[in-house]
């Protein structure tokens, strides 16, 4: 009864008219940034994060997660039609689905890519519901000394599957703690890495440093490519919707790539893009009886990734709604947005935020049902979009972070703080150094510091009792063995396979 109580709850929540029609703007806006190549749903999130300031804490992350989730089913147009992965999660996507496309055979794998895409965020929301409240509870029960481990995990984690060299993570996040570190200290009151600027004393804003990285870095790194981008073709479709013999040989990709997502959506560092990646690398692995390997046009080499990377989309919301552990980027700018509303993540949410977090989730089914009824019927406007040059759009994205900086605050120093942190990230770019780290840093470890120093005060200084804990314990040895795991050269080499898009 209880359960059935908190569903009526939630779609007491997202039927809102106002909810409603922020899920539908999410799953468009979504839609639109996977179609268009250079945007992505991290730098969209942090462009939009000051617009959320003036809404309402549940239409403000209903309408993030659209557009998360929706940025996973427009991605795979540009990749199945124009060889273009409009997302990082679609670049797999590109190699069968492409080709499927130069054999005349786009609308079957557009149709398979959006019923598969549907599947599996129906199944990975249903997990959600399934798994969220019993997780909370059991986060209920840590303390300091807890939270502090399983954060330390949580970095580990991303450094482990960050897509990028192990050293470079591995100093992406410690750059990230220490710019969580930047400030007045809560405990004595002293300036931290301020160097006397009056910007700094607050420490620096969530949004300034995820639109200057995400937002404008995005920028200059796609003005960059778009200098030596080739000229791309579009391949005509016949129908959008795939035969009875496409969606049998595309079922047991989608069963598999939903439950492959599913799982690697709640690991730390993981979420689409790995999910992606490894539904592609299992179906490369299974034998085809039609003869057609993965990569040379096969139907699963669409269906497995497509629904995969929708399903971890979709679980990765559970770390961060109920042991608020960000799983990764787009986790931690969602993180932000609820810390904004003063509303911390973690197991006390579903019993503080009920509203928000059941609305969340009826909000996923109906923002499922939204992107199929866009994607399919619609699939020649969003190919019409892609003919829009990079050159007249990134002008309106630019004045866009500008404004929505400086309306935070209304200080001039933000916007000049959010170009150095843009320099950095197109520095970033350079150095082939992923900032995913850096952020999950940033977000954490102003946490990770208060509950180290809660637990060290109530221990009086006696720091074994992070290993006295049994759980605190455990999660400090999986971390460690997560390290020496990735020192080992047979693991390194599959690390490395596993983010090689063939």
């Amino acid at each position: 009864m209880e359960g059935l109580s908190q569903l009526t709850l939630g779609l007491s929540t997202a039927f809102t008219f106002a909810n409603i029609g922020y899920c539908f703007l999410g799953v468009l806006v979504g839609t639109l940034v996977g179609v268009l190549p250079g945007l992505g749903p991290v730098a969209t999130l942090a462009m939009l994060l000051p617009i959320t300031y003036g809404l309402d804490p549940t239409a403000a992350i209903i309408m993030l997660a659209g557009i998360y989730y929706g940025s996973q089913y427009g991605g795979s147009t540009t990749a199945i039609l124009m060889k273009i992965p409009g997302e990082a999660a679609s670049l797999v996507t590109c190699l069968d689905g492409h080709e499927m496309a130069r054999q005349g055979r786009a609308g079957s794998a557009l149709g398979v890519a959006a019923i598969g895409s549907f599947f599996a965020g129906c199944v990975a929301t249903f997990l959600i519901v399934l798994f969220a409240p019993t997780l909370s509870q059991v986060a209920l029960q840590f303390g300091a000394v807890e939270y502090f481990s399983l954060m330390v995990l949580g970095l580990v984690g991303a450094v482990v599957l960050a897509n990028a060299d192990l050293l470079k993570a591995i100093a992406m996040v410690i750059l990230g703690l220490l710019l969580g570190m930047v400030g007045t200290d809560v405990n004595t009151g002293e300036f931290r890495y301020t160097f006397d600027l009056l910007c700094l004393q607050d420490g620096i804003d969530f949004a300034i440093i995820s639109m200057g990285i995400y937002g404008i870095g995005e920028i200059l790194k796609n003005l960059q490519i778009s200098l030596v981008a080739p000229e791309v073709t579009t391949y005509k479709i016949k129908s959008p919707y795939p035969t009875k013999k496409d969606i049998k040989d595309a079922s047991g990709a989608i069963g598999r790539g939903t439950l492959l997502g599913s799982a690697l959506g709640l690991l730390p560092g993981g979420g689409a893009l790995l999910a992606s990646f490894a539904g592609y690398t299992l179906e490369k692995r299974i034998k085809d009886k039609s003869g057609i390997a993965v990569g040379q046009g096969n139907i699963r080499g669409v269906a497995g990734p497509e629904a995969a990377n929708n399903a971890g989309a979709q679980t990765s919301f559970i770390p961060m709604l109920t042991l608020g552990i960000p799983s990764n980027a787009t986790m931690a700018l969602m993180m932000g947005a609820l810390i904004i509303h003063n509303i911390t993540p973690g197991p006390e949410v579903m019993s503080s935020n009920p509203a928000l977090f059941w609305g969340l989730i009826v909000s996923m089914w109906v923002g499922n049902l939204f992107l199929v009824l866009l994607n399919l019927p619609l699939v020649g406007l969003w190919v019409q979009l892609l003919r829009i040059p990079y050159r007249w759009l990134f002008p309106s994205i630019l004045a866009f972070c500008v404004i929505g900086v400086y309306s935070i605050n209304y200080n001039p120093a933000d916007i000049y703080l959010t170009l150095v942190f843009a320099v950095a990230g197109y520095i970033f770019y350079q150095l082939k150094c992923e900032p995913a780290p850096l952020i999950m840093g940033f977000v954490l470890g102003p946490l990770m510091e208060e509950n180290l120093r809660r637990a060290l005060l109530l221990s009086r200084g006696d720091a074994t009792v992070f290993f006295t804990s049994p759980l605190s314990c455990t999660f400090l040895v999986i971390a460690a063995i997560l390290l020496v795991m990735v020192l080992v050269p047979s693991f390194q080499k599959t690390r490395e396979e596993a983010f090689n898009d063939d």
